[in-house]
């Protein structure tokens, strides 16, 4: 296994970051908000947040760079982070608007991340790893530059299995759909570095912004244990609303980092064995021990 330490050195060294910011998404806000499941999601999972009460939800909008100094005119992709609040615990998702991973190999995606942005590097590793070229293209649709984190597709990319109260288990993959479309955006147009976070606090001002989470149900044959596996007529479900209510402050300070982990999960959702989803908890704790005790920007 590729050493954490080294991972987050990796990641970190196309953008040379100031510290304390994350390895990646390093630029990003936080807002308060609530889940409310859907009957349908109920009945497939026992979990704490998907009874069907109103859960307070901690969000997480950012850009995929390892830098907060990158603008938000520059192509990139966009995450929606979401820690679910439950007198049980939390779990999180972490959504993007690339669809897959480029990769099922932890080692080689993190040595992705110096060719994906020096791009005269590209050539020579998509050589020697020929198998991520599709995939690499495919999720190029994600990463333009967008007029609002409200009106994004995110995709969580992992498989869960949810189990129901009788302990039959489906395997999942989420997305999550926003309700905005072109024709509820703002009356003008939003400009410089940090024109997505202004947008988006405009937006707030007028209402929430809301998304609604589906889920693809695996059929047989489907694999779910690969974040590059396609899935062939997976069945969606609604399984629920997130409604965005309003910025909050920054609540990393100091010692008190938070960390979205898709591998915190609830009784009722299980992992699969996707390598990138078991390695992803090692390297967060790395780059979060890094984090801590420093006083950002």
């Amino acid at each position: 296994m590729l050493d954490p330490r080294e991972a987050i050195d990796l990641l970190k060294a196309p953008f040379a970051p100031p510290p304390g910011y994350r390895a990646a998404h390093a630029k990003g806000a936080f807002y308060a908000g609530t889940f409310v499941a859907s009957p349908e999601a109920t009945a497939l999972s026992r979990a704490a947040h998907l009874d069907g009460s109103e859960v307070p939800v901690l969000v997480r909008w950012s850009n995929a760079a390892g830098t907060p100094a990158w603008p938000d005119s520059r192509p990139d992709i966009h995450g929606m982070a979401l820690k679910f609040q439950t007198p049980s615990g939390d779990t999180d998702l972490l959504g993007q608007t690339a669809p897959r991973m480029p990769t099922d190999d932890p080692e080689t995606f993190v040595r992705l991340a110096e060719p994906a942005v020096h791009l005269w590097k590209l050539p020579l590793f998509l050589l020697r790893h020929p198998a991520v070229l599709p995939r690499f293209v495919a999720g190029l649709r994600g990463v333009k530059a967008p007029v609002s984190y409200a009106e994004l597709v995110y995709y969580p990319i992992h498989a869960y299995a949810w189990v129901d109260a009788d302990g039959r288990r489906t395997w999942v993959r989420y997305e999550l759909h926003p309700v905005a479309t072109a024709a509820d955006r703002l009356d003008r147009e939003f400009t410089g570095r940090d024109r997505l976070r202004a947008e988006i606090a405009a937006r707030l001002a007028r209402g929430p912004v809301e998304f609604d989470l589906h889920v693809q149900l695996a059929g047989p044959g489907d694999d779910p244990h690969s974040t590059v596996s396609v899935w062939k007529e997976p069945r969606d479900v609604v399984a629920g609303r997130v409604t965005v209510i309003e910025e909050v402050q920054d609540p990393e300070q100091g010692d008190d980092v938070v960390v979205f982990d898709p591998t915190r999960v609830l009784d009722g959702i299980e992992l699969s064995d996707d390598p990138i989803l078991r390695y992803r908890p090692v390297a967060y704790a790395e780059s979060a021990k890094r984090r801590q005790g420093i006083a950002r920007d």
